[in-house]
C-alpha cells in the first residue's frame, strides 16, 4: 500500500483520541470556547512516554484504557525517497515482500495468527517511512510482537517469491495509475514540482524499474535500513508503558543492529524560474480539475512558526465550507463545484502547499483559475482577519479535541511526525504553537510562499470534434 503522509492537519480533521478525559474547556465572554484553553491540551494525554531500548529501538507508549485493544505498530525511517537511483519503487516492493516469511516463521503464518484472533493488519510506504501494523485485543499484543520482531531480523526470500510479487505489484501501478488519468497526471505533476528532489519520484515507481527489482536489491535494502536502530514501535491502547516495555526487551530487544544507515541526505528541491505548466486530456475524465501547487517548507525545514502559520493558511484558504475558496467560487459566484487548499506539513524535506478546484458546467478552467488565484493575491497584499485566524484555530483546536476517537490514527500521526524528523513533544504541544500563530504570521508565509511562481495542473476531458479548433 502506498500513500502520502499523515499530516499534523489531520488533527483537525478530528483523527485524535485522547488516553484520559478531555479537559474542559471554558467559554470566552462571546460564549465560544477558548483558544487559550485548547492550547493547554497534550495530543495524546499526559501518559504517553518515549523510551529507547539497547539496541537502539525507539518506543512510544500511548496508553488509551478505554477498550480492551491496542495497535502495535511498528515504523522504519526509510521511504521512497531514500531509494537509490535506478531501483524506484524498492521500499514499496519490500514492503509487499515483508509477508512471504521468515526463517522461523512460514509464509502467511502471521497474518493467519492475527485473523484468528480477530485482528487488522496492515502496511503502508511513503516517500519518508515504511510502516506495518496490527490492531488486536490487547492480550495478543505479545504474540504480534514476537512475529513482529522476527520479521525484522529473520526475513528469507526465494525468487520463486520474488517473481509473483514483482508482477502484483505491476498490476498494482497498472491498475492505481496507468489506467487513471488523474494519477498520470499527479506523477507528471510531482515531477515538475520538485526538481532535483527525490520526491519527483512516484512511491510505486516507475514500470520499467520495477520490472529489474530483484532479490540481492531486496535484501540489500532489508540489512540495511530494517535494522531496529532504524526503527520507532508504537504501541496505543489498553496497555502500561511498563509492559510494553517488558514485552519489547523481550521481543524486540533480542535483535541485533544489522547496520548503520547514516543520516538520510537528500538532494534539495530546487526553485526554476518561468510558468510551469502540465495537463492531461482523456476520454476517462467526466469533470476538468485544476490545481496549482507551491514548495513550502514543511514542519521539519520550517522555520520557527512558519509551519504552524501555513496550516492556519490552509484552512482559511481552502479549509472547508467557511473557507475563503469555498465560499467565494462554490457559493457565492457559483463557477465550481470544489475548491480548497492543503499543506503537507510532515515531511522530512520541504514539501508542497496546494490549491485546487473543478469547474461547475459552462466555466472555462482559465476563468476559475483567474478567481482563484485573484484570492490568494489578496491574501498576499491584504493579509487575513484576526476574526479568520481565530475562526481556524479554534476550529482546528476544537476538532482535535472533541472528535471521533481513533487510536490507530493517533498511533499513525506519532509515528509519522517521528519519522520525518519531529518529536513526541513536537505532536504533543501542537496545539499550543497553533494557538499562538497570529495574522502578520500568516501574511509573511503567504507573501514568502506563494510569490513563488507555482506549478500549475489542467486535467480534462477529451476534446470532441466540435471544440477542435
Amino acid at each position: 500500500m502506498t500513500g502520502r503522509s499523515l499530516t499534523l492537519k489531520a488533527l483537525a480533521l478530528g483523527l485524535v483520541v485522547f488516553a484520559s478525559p478531555v479537559l474542559p474547556v471554558a467559554a470566552d465572554t462571546t460564549g465560544k470556547a477558548s483558544i487559550e484553553d485548547f492550547s493547554k491540551i497534550l495530543i495524546g494525554g499526559a501518559e504517553v512516554s518515549q523510551t529507547t531500548l539497547d539496541n537502539g529501538l525507539q518506543v512510544v507508549v500511548i496508553p488509551d484504557r478505554r477498550a480492551p485493544i491496542v495497535t502495535h505498530m511498528v515504523w522504519y525511517r526509510v521511504g521512497a525517497a531514500d531509494e537509490d537511483p535506478g531501483k524506484s519503487g524498492l521500499a514499496h516492493f519490500l514492503e509487499h515482500l515483508m509477508f512471504k516469511g521468515t526463517k522461523n516463521t512460514p509464509e502467511g503464518e502471521f497474518s493467519n495468527m492475527v485473523a484468528q484472533v480477530g485482528g487488522q493488519e496492515n502496511a503502508f510506504t511513503s516517500q519518508d517511512y515504511t510502516a506495518y501494523y496490527q490492531q488486536v485485543a490487547k492480550e495478543h499484543l505479545e504474540m504480534v510482537m514476537g512475529y513482529e520482531a522476527d520479521r525484522m531480523a529473520n526475513l528469507i526470500l526465494t525468487d520463486e517469491q520474488i517473481n509473483p510479487e514483482r508482477d502484483v505489484v505491476l498490476e498494482e501501478r497498472s491498475q492505481r495509475v496507468d489506467r487513471n488519468p488523474s494519477a498520470r497526471l499527479s506523477e507528471t505533476f510531482d515531477q515538475v514540482l520538485f526538481p532535483n528532489s527525490p520526491y519527483g519520484t512516484p512511491v510505486i515507481g516507475w514500470k520499467d524499474e520495477i520490472q529489474e527489482l530483484d532479490k540481492d536489491d531486496a535484501i540489500a535494502f532489508y540489512d540495511t535500513y530494517y535494522t531496529p536502530n532504524n526503527a520507532i514501535l508504537i504501541v496505543a491502547g489498553d496497555v502500561s508503558a511498563d509492559d510494553v516495555l517488558r514485552l519489547a526487551n523481550e521481543t524486540y530487544g533480542k535483535v541485533e543492529q544489522r547496520a548503520d544507515p547514516g543520516s538520510r541526505d537528500r538532494p534539495h528541491v530546487q526553485i526554476v524560474p518561468g510558468d510551469r505548466e502540465v495537463s492531461l486530456q482523456s476520454d476517462q475524465v467526466a469533470q476538468a480539475r485544476l490545481q496549482h501547487g507551491w514548495v513550502v517548507p514543511s514542519t521539519t525545514t520550517a522555520l520557527p512558526h512558519e509551519a504552524e502559520a501555513l496550516e492556519v493558511l490552509s484552512d482559511i484558504l481552502g479549509g472547508g465550507a467557511n473557507s475563503r475558496l469555498y465560499r467565494a467560487l462554490v457559493v457565492d459566484d457559483g463557477v465550481a463545484t470544489s475548491a480548497g487548499a492543503w499543506y503537507q506539513s510532515t515531511a522530512l524535506d520541504d514539501t508542497r502547499f496546494i490549491l485546487y478546484a473543478a469547474p461547475k458546467d459552462g466555466v472555462a478552467l482559465e476563468e476559475l483559475e483567474g478567481k482563484a488565484l485573484a484570492i490568494v493575491n489578496d491574501v498576499l497584499e491584504n493579509g487575513v482577519t484576526a476574526e479568520e485566524v481565530d475562526r481556524s484555530k479554534r476550529s482546528m483546536l476544537a476538532s482535535a479535541i472533541y472528535a471521533q476517537d481513533k487510536q490507530d490514527v493517533l498511533a499513525r500521526i506519532f509515528g509519522t511526525a517521528l519519522t520525518t524528523g519531529g518529536s513526541v513533544e513536537q505532536v504533543q504541544t501542537w496545539p499550543a504553537r497553533v494557538a499562538q500563530v497570529t495574522p502578520d504570521q500568516v501574511r509573511a508565509v503567504a507573501q514568502k510562499y506563494l510569490s513563488e511562481t507555482s506549478v500549475a495542473s489542467y486535467l480534462m476531458p477529451a476534446a470532441t470534434p466540435e471544440t477542435v479548433e
